[in-house]
């Protein structure tokens, strides 16, 4: 087992795409599961943990999630640390982009210290709750209408993290 662990939940196979490049950045120093198919017992004696989730509707989490988080969260996250990535559809839903790492961060942000969060900058929406203070509070990508950027965006989050998953 590995100490890092990536969580994922994914609709349309946008999110389990992203999260095994996410695994290949970390050079095989991560497992990977989909939150659909996994108990907690799997999963509590990571230290680090990536999250990823598809935002669906108008800014909601992805439904796997829905039934996994409230149970993930109620964890012992002591000296654990948790990073966010969620997709979303800048242009179709501006107002409410890539939010559901938003609901993640609410779940989690009072129990686990959260890592990875990245700058507002070189995104293109009108708003998003997962914004605060010009900081996403994790790592938004948009595969629909900026996925020439979603490469680099993850090879330089994912170099964040492995200075932070020490």
């Amino acid at each position: 087992m590995n100490k890092i662990v990536i969580l994922y939940g994914s609709s349309g196979g946008n999110a389990a795409s992203v999260a095994r490049q996410v695994q290949d950045l970390f050079d095989g120093n991560a497992d990977i599961f989909n939150v659909m198919d996994i108990t907690l017992k799997e999963v509590k004696d990571y230290s680090y943990y990536v999250i990823g989730t598809s935002t669906t509707g108008i800014g909601d989490l992805q439904d796997d999630w829905e039934g996994f988080l409230p149970s993930f969260a109620r964890m012992d996250f002591s000296g654990k640390k948790v990073a966010i990535f969620a997709l979303g559809d800048s242009a179709s839903y501006s107002t409410s982009f890539a939010e559901s790492m938003k609901v993640v961060y609410d779940e989690m942000h009072d129990k686990v210290q959260i890592v990875g969060q990245v700058p507002d900058e070189g995104y293109t929406y009108d708003d998003s709750t997962a914004v605060s203070n010009g900081m996403w509070v994790g790592l938004p990508i948009d595969e629909d209408n900026e996925y020439d950027l979603t490469q680099e965006r993850l090879a330089k989050w994912v170099e964040m993290l492995k200075k932070e998953f020490v």
